[in-house]
């Protein structure tokens, strides 16, 4: 199999990020060349090379996707934000302008990138109380899958005949903070100190997650393997009740388990 190192260059839009970050990290030790495209550059540095652009509209931008060997589409306003109308109006169109403008800049060059390999999300199956999905489970419900499905069809209308197409449907990415944001663990890991880190609800509900080191290899594999196309399911194969998650994750934080939220606020105040 072609390894990243043999293949160039490697455009990820939508860099900027805790998962973004860790990707083009882990694409430049193999050898590879990143290019990064965002709006801002990225907190953390690195050996890659930054380009700006607004995820929305052409631009100088298209010129590095000239010759390519690979384009990873990250691009997405984060969705851990309270759900208001406005809100989930920009976490819909970021994700589809994005993938829409990219398909256009494919248009406009002679060599495009040979293969796409596109974020989606594990959440297209809505939110089953007990039911494990794969590849082939029936969509679900909501907003979630309203956005997951959106995403998908702009993919499929901006990728190219001749590109091999790769999507991954990702549950959340966990893994250490490089500067960038520090994804989904950075925020629970904070509730968690501040004494929220708790069961919510019933506890029961299935949580599932992908480490930062398994998803990059995902990737790699992807722009590298000519045998990988069309829709994988990218997390971990053992889901756990949140109540479950959270225990765990109290625990790896050396936080009290059964203390109230109380006492641990006034343990978290003391000098």
């Amino acid at each position: 199999m072609t390894t990243a190192t043999q293949c160039g260059q490697v455009v990820i839009a939508g860099g900027s990020g805790f998962l973004g970050v860790s990707l083009a990290t882990h694409l430049a030790s193999t050898g590879a060349g990143v290019t990064m495209f965002s709006r801002h550059a990225p907190r953390a540095s690195g050996p890659w090379q930054h380009v700006q652009w607004d995820a929305r509209t052409l631009g100088p931008w298209c010129r590095e996707l000239e010759g390519a060997a690979a384009l990873v589409n990250l691009v997405g306003r984060t969705v851990d934000c309270i759900k208001t109308p406005d809100h989930q109006d920009e976490i819909l169109r970021s994700r589809v302008e994005a993938t829409r403008v990219l398909g256009a800049a494919m248009r406009q060059i002679d060599r495009p990138p040979p293969v796409w390999v596109q974020m989606a999300t594990a959440h297209i199956y809505g939110d089953p109380p007990s039911v494990l999905c794969d590849e082939d489970s029936p969509l679900g419900y909501g907003l979630a899958p309203f956005v997951g499905r959106a995403w998908e069809e702009a993919f499929h209308a901006a990728a190219l005949p001749q590109q091999r197409q790769v999507i991954f449907r990702t549950s959340f990415v966990i893994g250490r903070d490089r500067g960038a944001g520090g994804g989904a663990l950075a925020r629970l890991g904070k509730l968690v100190r501040w004494g929220l880190g708790g069961r919510v609800g019933s506890g029961r509900q299935g949580m599932s997650w992908i480490h930062e080191a398994d998803i990059n290899a995902l990737f790699e594999r992807a722009i590298s393997a000519a045998d990988m196309r069309g829709v994988y399911v990218a997390t971990s194969p053992n889901p756990v009740p949140q109540a479950q998650f959270m225990r765990e994750l109290r625990a790896a934080l050396r936080m009290p388990i059964g203390m109230p939220a109380s006492e641990w606020m006034v343990r978290i105040a003391a000098p």
